[in-house]
């Protein structure tokens, strides 16, 4: 690991932004919904985004262990350089395609980015003796 430090901070920066989406969704679903600027949604979505707002808050968990233990968590953090590879590729998609705008996807157009290179170049390594390095 290169910047330990770095990687402990995106980490648990990564946790308070996935637990506070996952609060916003699941308690407050309409109001960050205007929040961002979006259309009123149907009823139905709420469904949909409690369901997201559990996965949310699941892996905001996640990140609050690996913060505390980046080694013993390697599992989580593959599992969030994933997600936010993909966050990244659907928020470009659909800017793209002017379903929302800049304004309204805010810091999921550079955040999910900035999270993946600090993940990939702070990846804990192990040795082949089964070291931490």
């Amino acid at each position: 690991m290169r910047h330990p430090k770095l990687l402990s901070f995106t980490l648990w920066f990564i946790a308070v932004v996935q637990i506070v989406l996952g609060l916003a969704f699941l308690f407050a679903p309409d109001a960050t919904g205007r929040l961002l600027g979006l259309a009123p949604a149907p009823d139905w979505t709420r469904w949909m985004f409690g369901m997201m707002a559990a996965r949310f808050l699941g892996f905001g968990y996640g990140m609050l262990l690996a913060a505390r233990d980046p080694y013993g968590s390697v599992p989580w953090i593959k599992a969030m350089i994933g997600i936010q590879t993909i966050d990244w590729v659907v928020t470009l998609y659909y800017v793209s395609a002017g379903a929302v705008t800049l304004t309204q996807v805010s810091t999921a157009s550079f955040l999910p980015v900035m999270f993946i290179m600090v993940l990939l170049s702070n990846f804990p390594q192990q040795n082949k003796a089964g070291a931490a390095t």
